[in-house]
């Protein structure tokens, strides 16, 4: 065979053995070493229908811990918004939120509901605790509780501390009885304090001023500070019911022992130090702190509230 046929018969040749060869494996990009996975991140959840504004605010707390946490596996702190009572519920049982913040209310709520735990109070605000505000408008006439038997009034929410459980469970422990409505133009009982709820302070504030209730509940903030001066002088102050904390930290159920008690440790002492405050300030809170009486104490008046709350009709 001359040459150039043996040239064609090996370009033949090869070419078939290349097309018949198996494709090389598709390698996965690497991955850097120390990249942070969901299950080395700290998550903060917090219920809000504004994300930005809570992620914004929570953000340098999470990266605080997270970075006083390292030794835990820790690598980031990232923040999660729930967007209603419910949802956090989820996030809780499913483990995918680590600390959630909230007031005494519903925060007792869902530790009950998923078994998370009930660690440590909040400062929010510089405050320890606060409590609520029972007023009427003075063209009412009203100037006692006693008198709100056949009137309306407004509260917050269902879930609110300040705006729904306290000013209940106070009026309750005077001899009212308490009847839900679903609207300030609905029949009034004769013998019950017939609410609604506003779903923001400055809602009930306008509703009592306006006459379409008879009265409200706001927490002291407000009527202290926040709402105008010419609008208090409208008002008679009713009663002032007793104090809770103003908020207090939960840790998700699963969470170790050994990690619960450094986020503890981290929590309760960076206020006494220049990083922990920087943290504090957007997360509008001056320190954390245990519970004065102890945890036991504080969260058993809380349920001794929530039980004598399930007589009440809501709507």
């Amino acid at each position: 065979m001359n040459a150039p046929i043996l040239f064609i018969v090996f370009t033949l040749l090869v070419s078939l053995s290349g097309a018949c060869a198996p494709s090389p494996a598709v390698l996965p990009s690497p991955t850097p070493q120390n990249a942070p996975t969901e299950d080395n991140f700290l998550v903060l959840g917090d219920i809000s229908d504004d994300p930005a504004e809570v992620i914004e605010g929570s953000q340098p707390l999470a990266d605080y811990l997270a970075a006083q946490l390292a030794d835990y596996g820790i690598t980031a702190g990232k923040v999660r918004v729930a967007q209603s009572t419910q949802e956090m519920e989820e996030l809780l049982k499913r483990g995918e939120v680590d600390l959630y913040f909230d007031s005494t209310y519903p925060a007792t709520l869902l530790s009950d509901a998923t078994g998370a735990q009930i660690i440590l109070r909040r400062w929010r605000f510089g405050v320890e605790t606060y409590h609520s505000v029972i007023f009427a408008s003075k063209a009412s006439g009203i100037t006692s509780l006693e008198q709100l038997a056949g009137r309306r009034l407004a509260m917050d929410a269902p879930y609110s501390t300040s705006g729904y459980m306290l000013p209940a469970i106070h009026l309750l422990e005077a001899g009212l009885t308490l009847a839900g409505q679903k609207n300030y133009t609905d029949p009034l009982l004769p013998d019950a304090v017939n609410f609604v709820f506003s779903y923001d302070d400055e809602n009930t504030l306008q509703w009592v001023l306006n006459g379409l209730t008879d009265a409200g509940v706001t927490d002291d903030y407000h009527f202290d500070v926040a709402f105008p001066a010419e609008a208090i002088a409208q008002l008679q102050e009713l009663a002032r019911t007793e104090e809770t904390p103003r908020q207090v930290v939960v840790a998700r159920p699963g969470m170790s022992a050994e990690l619960r008690n450094a986020i503890t440790q981290a929590l309760t002492t960076m206020h006494q130090n220049e990083a922990g405050l920087a943290a504090l300030e957007p997360f509008q809170t001056t320190r954390f702190d245990s519970f004065p009486e102890g945890l036991e104490a504080a969260t058993a008046r809380m349920r001794a509230m929530m039980e004598l709350l399930r007589q009440v009709p809501t709507p």
